[in-house]
C-alpha cells in the first residue's frame, strides 16, 4: 500500500522522478515499459513521511487488460494520492491533454471513484522543454518538474506530502487488521450405557489408522489422544479403570 501512485504513460519519467526523491534504485532506460513492477520508495518531508509507487505505464485500454493493465491498476487502487504525470518530451508527441484524457478515463474505467481520488497533475521532462528539444510536446499550461535537474521537484514534493497529510486526517489507517482461522473441532464425551464415548471430528480423526494391532500405531494413536487432551477428558467426565470407551470404530478398556 503506497500513499502516492505515480501515474502516466510508458516512459513518462516516473522510474526517474521515484529516483531522484527517495533511496529506491528502479531501472531506467529510454524505452517503453522499463518498469514492470511497481518501485516503493520512501519520502520524507519535513515531519512527514510518505511512500511514494512508481507503477508501470498505463496504456490506452488498459482498463480492459491490454499491456497488462488490469494488473498495473490494482495496484494504485489502495494509494491516498495519484500524481498524473504528463510526458513533456513524448516520443510519440502525444497532445498532453490527449495524454491526461487517457489516463484519467483507464482509471476512471477501472475503478470509478479513482477518477475522484486526490490528484496533482504535471508535466514531465521539463528540461527538455528548456533545452528546446524537437521532442518537446507543446501546449501545456500546467506546473512542470524535471528529475534530470531538479526543477519542480521539491514542490511537487512537497505538495504530495500535504495531500497525504490531508487524507490520512480524513481517511486514517486502521491501527491493525485481524486474521481470522477456523475454531478447533475439539471433541465432546458423553455416557454410552455403563461406559463412555468420545464425539468430534478430530478424535475420530486421530484413530483412524489402518491397523490398531500395529504397537507403533497405537502409541502414535495415544500420543494424539493425549496432545487433544482426550485422556484428561475422560477423567473429568468421572471413566474409571476397565470403563468401556468407544471413539468412532474403535473401543477400548479405560485405564488411568
Amino acid at each position: 500500500m503506497a500513499d502516492v501512485a505515480l501515474v502516466g504513460l510508458p516512459n513518462a519519467g516516473k522510474s526517474t522522478l521515484i529516483a531522484a526523491i527517495s533511496a529506491a534504485r528502479p531501472k531506467i532506460a529510454n524505452y517503453p515499459f522499463t518498469t514492470l513492477v511497481p518501485n516503493l520508495g520512501v519520502v520524507r518531508y519535513g515531519d512527514t513521511e510518505i511512500v511514494v509507487a512508481d507503477i508501470p505505464g498505463l496504456i490506452e485500454g488498459a482498463s480492459e487488460g491490454r499491456g497488462l493493465g488490469l494488473q498495473f491498476l490494482r495496484h494504485i487502487e489502495r494509494a491516498r494520492v495519484l500524481v498524473v504525470m504528463i510526458d513533456l518530451g513524448s516520443v510519440e508527441r502525444i497532445p498532453p491533454a490527449e495524454q491526461e484524457r487517457i489516463l484519467l478515463h483507464e482509471l476512471a474505467e477501472h475503478q470509478p471513484d479513482l477518477a475522484e481520488r486526490p490528484r496533482i497533475v504535471v508535466g514531465s521532462k521539463a528540461d527538455l522543454l528548456v533545452q528546446g528539444a524537437e521532442l518537446a510536446v507543446e501546449g501545456w499550461e500546467g506546473p512542470v518538474v524535471s528529475a534530470a535537474n531538479g526543477e519542480g521537484v521539491r514542490e511537487l514534493v512537497g505538495r504530495m506530502a500535504e495531500l497525504v497529510r490531508t487524507s490520512r486526517q480524513e481517511q486514517p489507517v486502521p491501527e491493525g487488521f485481524a486474521v481470522l482461522r477456523p475454531g478447533a473441532e475439539g471433541f465432546k464425551v458423553e455416557r454410552e450405557g455403563g461406559g463412555f464415548v468420545v464425539l468430534g471430528r478430530q478424535a475420530e480423526r486421530a484413530v483412524a489408522v489402518s491397523d490398531l494391532t500395529n504397537v507403533e500405531a497405537m502409541q502414535f494413536v495415544q500420543d494424539r489422544l493425549r496432545r487433544m487432551g482426550v485422556d484428561r477428558a475422560l477423567a473429568r467426565a468421572g471413566a474409571k479403570e476397565g470403563d468401556m470407551v468407544r471413539i468412532g470404530g474403535l473401543s477400548f478398556e479405560y485405564e488411568d
